[in-house]
Protein backbone atom coordinates (compact mmCIF):
# COMPACT_ATOMS: atom_id res chain seq x y z
CA UNK A 1 0.00 0.00 0.00
CA UNK A 2 1.56 3.56 -0.99
CA UNK A 3 0.47 6.74 -0.10
CA UNK A 4 0.44 10.26 -0.83
CA UNK A 5 -1.23 13.94 -0.34
CA UNK A 6 -4.03 15.61 -2.01
CA UNK A 7 -4.20 18.91 -1.27
CA UNK A 8 -8.45 19.54 -0.96
CA UNK A 9 -10.27 23.36 -1.44
CA UNK A 10 -10.04 25.61 1.74
CA UNK A 11 -13.91 25.61 1.76
CA UNK A 12 -13.69 21.55 3.07
CA UNK A 13 -16.10 21.24 5.99
CA UNK A 14 -13.72 18.79 7.41
CA UNK A 15 -11.13 19.56 10.36
CA UNK A 16 -8.10 20.25 7.99
CA UNK A 17 -7.85 20.83 4.23
CA UNK A 18 -4.86 18.30 3.84
CA UNK A 19 -5.97 14.43 3.50
CA UNK A 20 -3.66 11.23 2.45
CA UNK A 21 -4.48 9.31 -0.47
CA UNK A 22 -3.61 5.76 0.11
CA UNK A 23 -3.71 3.05 -2.90
CA UNK A 24 -4.19 -0.22 -1.98
CA UNK A 25 -3.80 -3.34 -4.68
CA UNK A 26 -6.89 -5.42 -3.21
CA UNK A 27 -10.38 -4.15 -1.99
CA UNK A 28 -10.42 -6.95 0.80
CA UNK A 29 -7.89 -4.33 2.52
CA UNK A 30 -10.49 -2.10 3.05
CA UNK A 31 -12.98 -3.25 5.76
CA UNK A 32 -16.27 -4.08 3.86
CA UNK A 33 -18.33 -2.49 6.75
CA UNK A 34 -16.20 0.57 5.73
CA UNK A 35 -16.45 0.10 1.56
CA UNK A 36 -20.59 -0.10 1.99
CA UNK A 37 -20.51 2.92 4.32
CA UNK A 38 -19.90 4.36 1.32
CA UNK A 39 -22.31 5.95 -1.15
CA UNK A 40 -21.81 9.43 -2.73
CA UNK A 41 -24.54 11.01 -0.43
CA UNK A 42 -24.77 14.34 -1.07
CA UNK A 43 -24.77 17.18 1.15
CA UNK A 44 -28.57 16.92 2.14
CA UNK A 45 -27.24 13.59 2.93
CA UNK A 46 -29.67 11.72 0.49
CA UNK A 47 -28.21 8.24 0.06
CA UNK A 48 -27.87 7.04 -3.85
CA UNK A 49 -29.70 4.09 -5.07
CA UNK A 50 -27.88 0.78 -4.18
CA UNK A 51 -25.75 0.04 -7.37
CA UNK A 52 -24.48 -3.83 -6.85
CA UNK A 53 -21.18 -3.02 -8.82
CA UNK A 54 -19.47 -0.96 -6.63
CA UNK A 55 -20.13 -3.65 -3.64
CA UNK A 56 -17.42 -4.86 -1.38
CA UNK A 57 -18.83 -8.27 -2.12
CA UNK A 58 -19.01 -8.30 -6.47
CA UNK A 59 -14.97 -6.35 -6.46
CA UNK A 60 -13.92 -8.71 -4.05
CA UNK A 61 -15.12 -12.02 -5.94
CA UNK A 62 -13.99 -10.82 -8.96
CA UNK A 63 -10.06 -10.28 -7.30
CA UNK A 64 -10.42 -13.26 -5.41
CA UNK A 65 -11.88 -15.53 -8.19
CA UNK A 66 -8.77 -14.64 -10.39
CA UNK A 67 -10.61 -12.66 -12.96
CA UNK A 68 -9.35 -9.35 -12.19
CA UNK A 69 -5.75 -9.78 -10.99
CA UNK A 70 -2.32 -8.77 -12.13
CA UNK A 71 -2.09 -11.52 -14.57
CA UNK A 72 -5.02 -10.93 -15.90
CA UNK A 73 -3.92 -7.47 -16.53
CA UNK A 74 -6.28 -5.86 -13.70
CA UNK A 75 -3.47 -4.85 -10.71
CA UNK A 76 -5.52 -2.99 -8.24
CA UNK A 77 -5.01 0.33 -7.29
CA UNK A 78 -7.67 1.61 -5.57
CA UNK A 79 -7.87 4.61 -4.16
CA UNK A 80 -8.85 5.86 -0.35
CA UNK A 81 -9.23 9.55 0.81
CA UNK A 82 -8.55 9.41 4.49
CA UNK A 83 -7.86 11.97 7.05
CA UNK A 84 -4.44 11.60 9.07
CA UNK A 85 -6.19 9.29 12.21
CA UNK A 86 -7.27 6.59 8.90
CA UNK A 87 -11.11 7.46 8.56
CA UNK A 88 -11.84 6.94 5.20
CA UNK A 89 -13.70 9.62 3.97
CA UNK A 90 -14.58 8.35 0.03
CA UNK A 91 -12.64 5.41 -2.41
CA UNK A 92 -12.09 5.21 -6.12
CA UNK A 93 -11.51 1.75 -7.61
CA UNK A 94 -9.14 1.25 -10.30
CA UNK A 95 -7.23 -0.69 -11.84
CA UNK A 96 -3.44 -0.48 -13.48
CA UNK A 97 -4.55 -2.08 -16.94
CA UNK A 98 -1.79 -3.51 -19.54
CA UNK A 99 -4.90 -3.68 -22.18
CA UNK A 100 -8.18 -2.30 -23.26
CA UNK A 101 -10.39 -5.27 -22.80
CA UNK A 102 -13.21 -5.98 -20.54
CA UNK A 103 -13.87 -1.91 -20.22
CA UNK A 104 -16.75 -1.18 -23.14
CA UNK A 105 -15.72 2.23 -23.82
CA UNK A 106 -13.39 1.66 -26.40
CA UNK A 107 -9.62 3.49 -26.91
CA UNK A 108 -7.95 1.25 -28.95
CA UNK A 109 -8.13 3.79 -31.45
CA UNK A 110 -6.07 6.19 -28.90
CA UNK A 111 -3.81 3.67 -28.22
CA UNK A 112 -2.64 3.20 -31.70
CA UNK A 113 -2.34 6.55 -32.47
CA UNK A 114 -0.62 7.43 -29.15
CA UNK A 115 2.24 4.59 -29.94
CA UNK A 116 2.51 5.52 -34.16
CA UNK A 117 3.51 8.78 -32.44
CA UNK A 118 5.92 7.12 -30.73
CA UNK A 119 4.17 6.67 -27.23
CA UNK A 120 3.77 4.27 -24.68
CA UNK A 121 -0.23 4.22 -23.85
CA UNK A 122 -0.32 0.99 -21.88
CA UNK A 123 -0.16 0.72 -18.55
CA UNK A 124 -3.03 2.90 -18.11
CA UNK A 125 -5.93 3.41 -15.11
CA UNK A 126 -8.51 2.52 -15.59
CA UNK A 127 -11.37 3.44 -12.80
CA UNK A 128 -14.29 1.10 -13.36
CA UNK A 129 -15.92 -2.02 -12.66
CA UNK A 130 -14.70 -5.02 -14.45
CA UNK A 131 -16.28 -6.72 -17.05
CA UNK A 132 -19.03 -4.54 -16.38
CA UNK A 133 -20.72 -1.96 -18.73
CA UNK A 134 -23.10 -0.44 -16.02
CA UNK A 135 -23.39 3.33 -14.75
CA UNK A 136 -22.81 3.98 -11.26
CA UNK A 137 -21.08 5.76 -8.49
CA UNK A 138 -17.42 5.66 -9.27
CA UNK A 139 -16.41 8.62 -6.72
CA UNK A 140 -17.25 6.68 -3.54
CA UNK A 141 -18.47 9.15 -0.36
CA UNK A 142 -18.54 8.42 2.96
CA UNK A 143 -21.95 9.89 4.07
CA UNK A 144 -21.88 13.15 6.69
CA UNK A 145 -19.09 14.42 4.43
CA UNK A 146 -18.64 16.87 2.10
CA UNK A 147 -19.39 15.75 -1.38
CA UNK A 148 -17.73 17.84 -3.72
CA UNK A 149 -14.83 18.32 -1.52
CA UNK A 150 -14.24 14.21 -1.23
CA UNK A 151 -14.55 13.82 -4.97
CA UNK A 152 -12.46 16.95 -5.80
CA UNK A 153 -9.46 15.02 -3.36
CA UNK A 154 -10.53 11.34 -5.25
CA UNK A 155 -9.79 13.46 -8.63
CA UNK A 156 -6.70 14.83 -8.01
CA UNK A 157 -5.63 11.71 -6.45
CA UNK A 158 -6.03 9.82 -9.34
CA UNK A 159 -3.96 12.58 -11.40
CA UNK A 160 -1.55 12.02 -9.01
CA UNK A 161 -1.41 8.71 -8.88
CA UNK A 162 -0.97 8.84 -13.03
CA UNK A 163 1.62 11.54 -12.92
CA UNK A 164 3.93 9.26 -10.08
CA UNK A 165 3.41 6.00 -11.92
CA UNK A 166 3.98 7.91 -15.47
CA UNK A 167 1.03 6.63 -17.49
CA UNK A 168 -0.33 7.60 -20.52
CA UNK A 169 -3.79 8.12 -19.14
CA UNK A 170 -6.40 7.55 -16.72
CA UNK A 171 -10.03 6.73 -17.52
CA UNK A 172 -13.33 7.04 -15.71
CA UNK A 173 -16.04 4.67 -17.17
CA UNK A 174 -19.45 4.81 -16.86
CA UNK A 175 -19.67 7.25 -14.48
CA UNK A 176 -22.68 9.56 -12.76
CA UNK A 177 -23.26 13.15 -13.62
CA UNK A 178 -21.92 14.31 -10.03
CA UNK A 179 -18.67 12.28 -10.24
CA UNK A 180 -18.40 13.77 -14.37
CA UNK A 181 -18.70 17.45 -13.29
CA UNK A 182 -16.42 16.88 -10.41
CA UNK A 183 -13.54 15.11 -12.55
CA UNK A 184 -14.61 17.87 -15.82
CA UNK A 185 -13.08 20.47 -12.67
CA UNK A 186 -9.85 18.43 -12.43
CA UNK A 187 -9.34 18.84 -15.96
CA UNK A 188 -10.10 15.31 -17.49
CA UNK A 189 -12.33 15.38 -20.97
CA UNK A 190 -15.81 14.13 -21.35
CA UNK A 191 -17.22 11.55 -23.45
CA UNK A 192 -20.52 10.01 -23.85
CA UNK A 193 -21.54 7.02 -25.27
CA UNK A 194 -24.87 5.27 -25.37
CA UNK A 195 -26.92 2.48 -24.07
CA UNK A 196 -30.30 1.41 -24.19
CA UNK A 197 -32.62 1.39 -21.13
CA UNK A 198 -36.24 0.36 -20.00
CA UNK A 199 -37.90 3.05 -17.91
CA UNK A 200 -41.04 1.73 -15.47
CA UNK A 201 -43.60 4.91 -15.75
CA UNK A 202 -45.29 2.99 -12.88
CA UNK A 203 -47.16 0.17 -15.62
CA UNK A 204 -48.94 -2.17 -12.97
CA UNK A 205 -48.35 -5.36 -15.69
CA UNK A 206 -46.80 -6.05 -18.94
CA UNK A 207 -49.67 -5.85 -20.45
CA UNK A 208 -50.05 -2.06 -19.14
CA UNK A 209 -46.85 -1.31 -20.50
CA UNK A 210 -47.81 -2.74 -24.29
CA UNK A 211 -50.54 -0.63 -24.29
CA UNK A 212 -48.08 2.35 -24.78
CA UNK A 213 -46.37 1.32 -27.81
CA UNK A 214 -47.71 1.66 -31.53
CA UNK A 215 -50.14 -1.01 -32.61
CA UNK A 216 -47.09 -2.78 -35.04
CA UNK A 217 -44.54 -2.77 -31.91
CA UNK A 218 -47.03 -4.04 -29.64
CA UNK A 219 -48.24 -6.67 -32.26
CA UNK A 220 -44.30 -7.69 -32.81
CA UNK A 221 -43.31 -8.26 -29.28
CA UNK A 222 -46.50 -10.46 -28.42
CA UNK A 223 -45.76 -12.44 -31.57
CA UNK A 224 -41.92 -12.94 -30.06
CA UNK A 225 -43.22 -13.82 -26.64
CA UNK A 226 -45.44 -16.39 -28.06
CA UNK A 227 -42.91 -17.85 -30.54
CA UNK A 228 -39.98 -17.69 -27.69
CA UNK A 229 -42.40 -20.73 -25.81
CA UNK A 230 -42.83 -23.02 -28.50
CA UNK A 231 -41.22 -26.22 -28.57
CA UNK A 232 -42.18 -27.19 -25.13
CA UNK A 233 -39.88 -23.91 -23.90
CA UNK A 234 -40.65 -23.01 -19.81
CA UNK A 235 -39.30 -19.98 -18.11
CA UNK A 236 -37.87 -19.61 -14.47
CA UNK A 237 -37.00 -16.79 -12.16
CA UNK A 238 -34.67 -17.84 -9.84
CA UNK A 239 -33.65 -15.56 -6.86
CA UNK A 240 -32.52 -15.56 -3.63
CA UNK A 241 -32.45 -19.13 -2.03
CA UNK A 242 -34.29 -20.82 -5.34
CA UNK A 243 -30.29 -20.55 -7.22
CA UNK A 244 -29.38 -23.55 -5.78
CA UNK A 245 -25.74 -25.05 -7.32
CA UNK A 246 -27.15 -26.93 -10.26
CA UNK A 247 -29.09 -24.20 -11.52
CA UNK A 248 -25.93 -21.61 -11.75
CA UNK A 249 -23.89 -24.73 -13.03
CA UNK A 250 -26.16 -24.74 -16.24
CA UNK A 251 -25.78 -21.05 -16.29
CA UNK A 252 -22.30 -20.58 -15.92
CA UNK A 253 -22.37 -23.77 -19.34
CA UNK A 254 -24.44 -21.25 -21.21
CA UNK A 255 -22.01 -18.18 -20.66
CA UNK A 256 -19.14 -20.12 -21.07
CA UNK A 257 -20.29 -21.66 -24.57
CA UNK A 258 -21.47 -18.27 -26.09
CA UNK A 259 -18.60 -16.46 -24.43
CA UNK A 260 -16.13 -18.46 -26.17
CA UNK A 261 -17.63 -17.48 -29.69
CA UNK A 262 -18.59 -14.01 -29.32
CA UNK A 263 -14.99 -13.36 -26.81
CA UNK A 264 -12.82 -16.17 -27.76
CA UNK A 265 -12.19 -16.63 -23.90
CA UNK A 266 -14.77 -15.91 -21.19
CA UNK A 267 -13.89 -13.10 -18.96
CA UNK A 268 -15.27 -15.08 -15.65
CA UNK A 269 -14.28 -18.11 -14.22
CA UNK A 270 -17.10 -20.63 -12.03
CA UNK A 271 -15.41 -19.33 -8.80
CA UNK A 272 -16.65 -16.02 -9.26
CA UNK A 273 -20.13 -16.89 -9.74
CA UNK A 274 -19.77 -19.07 -6.85
CA UNK A 275 -18.36 -16.76 -4.96
CA UNK A 276 -20.98 -13.78 -5.59
CA UNK A 277 -23.73 -16.82 -5.30
CA UNK A 278 -22.33 -17.07 -1.66
CA UNK A 279 -22.04 -13.43 -1.16
CA UNK A 280 -24.88 -11.50 -2.90
CA UNK A 281 -27.36 -13.65 -3.70
CA UNK A 282 -29.91 -11.77 -2.64
CA UNK A 283 -28.88 -9.32 -5.36
CA UNK A 284 -29.25 -11.87 -8.25
CA UNK A 285 -31.54 -12.85 -10.47
CA UNK A 286 -31.40 -16.48 -13.07
CA UNK A 287 -33.64 -15.74 -15.88
CA UNK A 288 -33.62 -19.85 -16.70
CA UNK A 289 -35.36 -21.12 -20.26
CA UNK A 290 -35.75 -25.01 -20.00
CA UNK A 291 -36.97 -27.83 -22.67
CA UNK A 292 -38.06 -31.44 -21.79
CA UNK A 293 -36.58 -31.18 -17.86
CA UNK A 294 -33.29 -29.77 -18.82
CA UNK A 295 -32.52 -25.92 -19.03
CA UNK A 296 -31.22 -24.81 -22.51
CA UNK A 297 -30.71 -21.02 -22.03
CA UNK A 298 -30.28 -18.77 -19.31
CA UNK A 299 -29.44 -15.03 -18.38
CA UNK A 300 -27.99 -13.28 -15.11
CA UNK A 301 -29.20 -10.34 -13.85
CA UNK A 302 -28.49 -8.13 -10.72
CA UNK A 303 -30.80 -6.11 -8.40
CA UNK A 304 -29.87 -2.77 -7.47
CA UNK A 305 -31.85 -0.10 -5.49
CA UNK A 306 -33.97 1.38 -8.64
CA UNK A 307 -32.78 -0.62 -11.86
CA UNK A 308 -31.82 -4.42 -13.02
CA UNK A 309 -29.06 -5.37 -14.50
CA UNK A 310 -29.19 -7.45 -17.28
CA UNK A 311 -25.59 -9.06 -17.65
CA UNK A 312 -24.51 -12.16 -19.50
CA UNK A 313 -26.54 -14.44 -21.70
CA UNK A 314 -25.81 -17.60 -23.09
CA UNK A 315 -27.56 -21.07 -24.61
CA UNK A 316 -26.89 -24.78 -26.02
CA UNK A 317 -29.84 -24.79 -27.81
CA UNK A 318 -31.15 -22.11 -30.81
CA UNK A 319 -35.08 -20.97 -30.74
CA UNK A 320 -36.54 -18.51 -31.92
CA UNK A 321 -36.94 -15.20 -30.17
CA UNK A 322 -35.69 -16.76 -27.18
CA UNK A 323 -33.09 -14.60 -26.33
CA UNK A 324 -35.02 -11.61 -26.49
CA UNK A 325 -37.93 -13.33 -24.18
CA UNK A 326 -35.15 -13.95 -21.94
CA UNK A 327 -33.08 -11.39 -21.62
CA UNK A 328 -35.16 -8.34 -22.57
CA UNK A 329 -39.13 -8.84 -21.73
CA UNK A 330 -38.82 -11.13 -18.63
CA UNK A 331 -36.67 -8.48 -17.19
CA UNK A 332 -38.82 -6.09 -17.81
CA UNK A 333 -41.78 -8.08 -16.43
CA UNK A 334 -39.63 -8.80 -13.11
CA UNK A 335 -38.97 -4.63 -13.26
CA UNK A 336 -43.03 -4.15 -13.27
CA UNK A 337 -43.69 -6.59 -10.53
CA UNK A 338 -41.33 -5.85 -8.01
CA UNK A 339 -41.53 -1.41 -8.68
CA UNK A 340 -37.96 -1.06 -10.23
CA UNK A 341 -37.69 2.28 -11.78
CA UNK A 342 -34.97 1.02 -14.73
CA UNK A 343 -33.78 -2.12 -16.67
CA UNK A 344 -30.26 -1.96 -17.97
CA UNK A 345 -29.68 -4.21 -20.67
CA UNK A 346 -26.15 -3.77 -21.20
CA UNK A 347 -23.87 -2.53 -23.98
CA UNK A 348 -24.90 -1.53 -27.56
CA UNK A 349 -27.91 -3.22 -29.20
CA UNK A 350 -30.01 -1.04 -31.51
CA UNK A 351 -32.13 -3.66 -31.89
CA UNK A 352 -33.53 -3.18 -28.03
CA UNK A 353 -35.04 -0.05 -29.30
CA UNK A 354 -38.01 -2.10 -30.65
CA UNK A 355 -38.55 -3.92 -27.81
CA UNK A 356 -39.14 -0.59 -25.13
CA UNK A 357 -35.59 0.36 -24.56
CA UNK A 358 -34.76 3.44 -25.21
CA UNK A 359 -31.53 5.60 -25.87
CA UNK A 360 -29.52 6.90 -22.89
CA UNK A 361 -26.50 8.46 -22.54
CA UNK A 362 -23.43 7.15 -20.61
CA UNK A 363 -20.40 9.16 -19.73
CA UNK A 364 -16.61 8.57 -18.96
CA UNK A 365 -13.98 11.50 -18.19
CA UNK A 366 -10.39 10.93 -19.58
CA UNK A 367 -7.15 12.49 -18.05
CA UNK A 368 -4.28 12.30 -20.70
CA UNK A 369 -1.03 14.17 -19.21
CA UNK A 370 0.49 14.89 -22.86
CA UNK A 371 -0.30 17.80 -23.67
CA UNK A 372 0.06 17.54 -27.82
CA UNK A 373 -2.54 13.76 -26.98
CA UNK A 374 -4.60 15.89 -24.92
CA UNK A 375 -5.36 18.28 -27.55
CA UNK A 376 -5.89 15.84 -30.48
CA UNK A 377 -8.21 13.57 -28.03
CA UNK A 378 -9.74 16.77 -27.12
CA UNK A 379 -10.83 17.44 -30.61
CA UNK A 380 -11.84 14.07 -31.55
CA UNK A 381 -14.33 14.12 -28.54
CA UNK A 382 -16.07 17.63 -29.48
CA UNK A 383 -16.50 15.93 -32.56
CA UNK A 384 -17.25 12.53 -31.07
CA UNK A 385 -20.07 14.10 -29.06
CA UNK A 386 -22.08 16.19 -31.31
CA UNK A 387 -22.68 12.36 -33.55
CA UNK A 388 -23.71 10.65 -30.05
CA UNK A 389 -26.18 13.52 -29.36
CA UNK A 390 -27.53 13.82 -32.69
CA UNK A 391 -27.89 9.69 -33.16
CA UNK A 392 -29.54 9.69 -29.62
CA UNK A 393 -32.05 11.90 -30.88
CA UNK A 394 -32.87 10.43 -34.32
CA UNK A 395 -33.25 6.92 -31.90
CA UNK A 396 -35.34 8.52 -29.76
CA UNK A 397 -37.61 9.58 -32.69
CA UNK A 398 -38.11 6.43 -33.96
CA UNK A 399 -38.95 4.68 -30.55
CA UNK A 400 -41.85 2.17 -30.11
CA UNK A 401 -44.30 4.13 -28.16
CA UNK A 402 -47.49 5.63 -29.53
CA UNK A 403 -46.90 9.41 -30.86
CA UNK A 404 -47.92 12.18 -28.22
CA UNK A 405 -48.17 9.50 -25.71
Amino acid sequence: MTETKASIAAASNEPDGDFVIRVRERISSVDPSIWGGLTGASLEQTKAPYNPFVSHAFLSALEDSGCAIAETGWLGQHLTLETGSGTVLGALPCYLKSHSQGEYVFDHGWADAFERAGGRYYPKLQCSVPFTPATGPRLLVSPGRDASVVRNGLAEGLKALATRLGVSSAHVTFAEPEDIAALKESGFLHRLDQQFHFENNGYGDFGEFLETLSSRKRKNIRKERQGALENGITIERLAGADIIEAAMDSFFAFYTDTGSRKWGRPYLNREFYALISERMRDDILLVMAKRDGRYVAGAINFIGGDTLYGRHWGCVEHHPYLHFEVCYYQAIDFAIAEGLRYVEAGAQGEHKLARGYMPVTTHSAHFIPHEGFRRAIADYLDHERMDVERFGRILSAHGPFKKGG
